[in-house]
């Protein structure tokens, strides 16, 4: 029998499984680790980073996201003999058979990852994963390693655009599912929309597996599903504190008539099949009565219709929640839609009506978020999809795996387009911040240098930028810690409340220029003397690759 699922984290773990198999990866990956092994260097200690080159969406940071699902694949990593069957189908022919049989004992317990902290504001060049162990082994790892951390890190730095564009007052949900880039797509973009600000989603799925709050009431099919009174069954709603049921039907007729006079209606303008679906709606859920109000005519129709239920359900004793807008104008509407739940509220003497909510949703882009945060607008909630959870803007971060070290000895890439080049060697990270605990600049030093001193002026290397640069940090942060030793997660796997807060603490803490949604400003990035000289002298082939003593 199998073991109970205790938490969310054991659900998390199962649903990871199921998603990253060791298969999950480029079939070059395998060829490439053969000719290692054929080559006897299969087992030389090897050092890989990952990094990506350029901020998405032009802006000035991304959010550093996936690491859990990283720490999570590697300590599970293990070819099943189904698996090698396979892969003895697919590879040449003549491939050793040898090989195989190595494939069926592989797995990470020789392998080590240095990361910075899930929800970790980064920047171009800086390593976000070191990955060291045999070389046949991390070079495996590649693929899935990026797939984990590409898409998860570009959809949370998504995510904490949408949340800069639309402020700290309007909470925002996510509703991408049906949008996404299949399961696995939506899947993730709800667990890291969350991490980079959003507060809800639909995905019912996540709420299971990952604890994000869900939220969702109904959509336009439920509206157009009715047609007429008749249809409401069951009519009658008991009070909320108790007592005889009561013809909600009717009394919601009632306030109909009077929340016409009150807003000067015009006849004929009520839909009857919408005016249905709402007391139909609110007898299932009394407290939770929050409808979409824009199937036909919010003025006409879905307004007073809305207004004449809440009415009911508050003489009743329950509290209505408020109304969802999916199309027009956004920020009128709500509005209008305001005006008229304060004139109920003064008029009827009705204080529930006063903290009434508005969700806004239709196509929302960081464009429109922005926008909204400039106009008069009356929303507390703005869905998001499609443009959230695809990307629209930039549909890949780009991060890359690269060689540093193998054996002791220093690599790097040099290429004909000097942006793709590589920095040589393992590093260290550090954060350096002014007086004000603002960063300034991350630092990127050989591994076993001196870490840099709060007080202390240092020479460095800006990247892509002459001349060198003499700083003082007042404070010094090292970014990277270990995080996986010899197959064990050495330290608690972050909870997503707590990505989230760091990802919210990393971006507070830059300076606004950094953070501005139209800003091509970022964060300096520069490498120390000793790192500089070895980049320098491997491009210029003026020494051979071997580690430079520190």
């Amino acid at each position: 029998m199998a073991a109970p699922v205790r938490d969310a984290r054991d659900l998390a773990e199962l649903s990871l499984r199921s998603r990253m198999p060791p298969l999950l990866t480029d079939l070059y990956q395998f060829t490439m680790a053969y000719a290692y092994w054929r080559a006897g260097r299969h087992d030389e200690p090897a050092a890989f980073e990952m990094f990506f080159r350029q901020a998405p969406f032009g802006g000035g940071f991304s959010l550093f996201a996936g690491l859990s699902d990283c720490l999570l694949f590697l300590r599970n990593f293990r070819l099943t003999e189904d698996d090698v069957a396979y892969l003895q189908s697919v590879l040449p022919q003549d491939t050793d058979p040898a090989f195989f049989s190595f494939l069926t004992g592989l797995d990470c317990s020789a392998v080590s990852i240095a990361s910075v902290p899930e929800g970790t504001a980064m920047f171009g060049k800086v390593p976000l994963l070191e990955v060291s162990g045999p070389l046949a082994v991390v070079q495996l790892l590649e693929t899935s390693l990026l797939c984990m951390v590409n898409y998860a890190s570009l959809v949370c730095s998504n995510a904490a655009r949408f949340r800069l564009a639309a402020g700290p007052a309007v909470k925002l949900m996510e509703l991408g599912l049906r949008r996404a880039q299949g399961p696995d797509g939506g899947l993730s973009a709800s667990r890291y929309t969350h991490i980079g600000g959003f507060d809800l989603t639909s995905n019912v799925l996540a709420g299971r597996l990952f604890g994000v709050p869900v939220a969702g009431t109904m959509a336009h099919s439920y509206i157009t599903s009715f047609s007429s009174l008749e249809e409401v069954c069951p009519r009658t709603l008991m009070p909320c504190s108790g007592g005889d049921p009561v013809d909600l039907v009717s009394l919601a007729v009632g306030w109909l008539r009077r929340v016409r006079q009150l807003l000067g209606a015009e006849s004929g303008g009520i839909r009857q099949g919408e005016f249905a679906a709402f007391l139909s709606y609110g007898i299932a859920y009394p407290q939770n009565f929050l409808p979409v109000i824009d199937s036909y005519s919010v003025q006409c129709s879905g307004l007073p219709c809305f207004c004449a239920v809440a009415l009911a359900l508050c003489e009743l004793g329950y509290r209505p929640v408020g109304i969802r807008l999916d199309s027009g104008d956004l920020c009128r509407q709500s509005v209008e839609v305001r005006g008229v739940f304060r004139r109920c509220s003064d008029h009827f003497n009705f204080p529930e009506f006063q903290s009434l909510i508005i969700v806004g949703s239709n196509g929302v882009s960081e464009g429109s978020l922005a926008e909204l945060r400039q106009k008069e607008n009356e929303i507390n909630v703005m869905g998001v999809g499609t443009h959230l959870v695809t990307c629209s803007r930039q549909p890949s971060l780009g991060c890359v795996y690269k060689l540093v070290e193998i054996s002791g000895q220093p690599r790097m890439k040099l290429t004909e387009d000097p942006k793709k080049s590589t920095l040589p060697g393992r590093k260290a990270v550090y954060r350096l911040m002014d007086s004000d605990g603002r960063p300034f600049l991350d630092l990127l030093c050989l591994s076993g240098e001196p870490e840099p001193k709060k007080g202390v002026s240092l020479r460095c290397h800006p990247l892509g930028q002459e001349p060198p640069l003499c700083v003082t940090p007042a404070q010094v942060m090292n970014l990277q810690q270990k995080v996986f030793i010899n197959g064990q997660i050495i330290c608690p796997l972050s909870s997503l409340g707590e990505s989230r807060a760091r990802a919210q603490t990393s971006i507070n803490a830059l300076h606004p220029q950094y953070t501005r949604i139209s800003s091509l400003l970022f964060l300096q990035v520069a490498i120390s003397e000793k790192l500089h000289q070895l980049f320098c002298d491997l491009k210029t082939g003026s020494v051979s690759p071997v580690l430079l003593p520190c």
